[in-house]
């Protein structure tokens, strides 16, 4: 589950790079790379996106924070 976690966390701060290079500068770094709308570039948004939906639902998953545990499946207890 960390791979999972850790990786939708790389992917959506890829795509919140490419966003502010869009909004700053127009210019979008996956559409140069690998082509404007090509099968490359939908594959590489879509991860994005599902990435996001990953990171917003394991968003308050802890470790360990303070003096709360935390089981396998993100549940946290005091």
């Amino acid at each position: 589950m960390n791979f999972l976690r850790n990786t939708a966390y790389v992917l959506v701060l890829i795509g919140a790079l490419n966003w502010g290079l869009i909004g700053l500068f127009g210019f979008d770094l996956v559409a140069a790379i690998f082509g404007d709308m090509t099968i490359m570039s939908r594959i590489i948004y879509s991860l994005v996106g599902v990435s996001a939906i990953i990171t917003a639902l394991t968003v308050h998953h802890c470790e360990r924070i303070e003096e709360r545990e935390c089981d396998e499946y993100g549940r946290c207890s005091l």
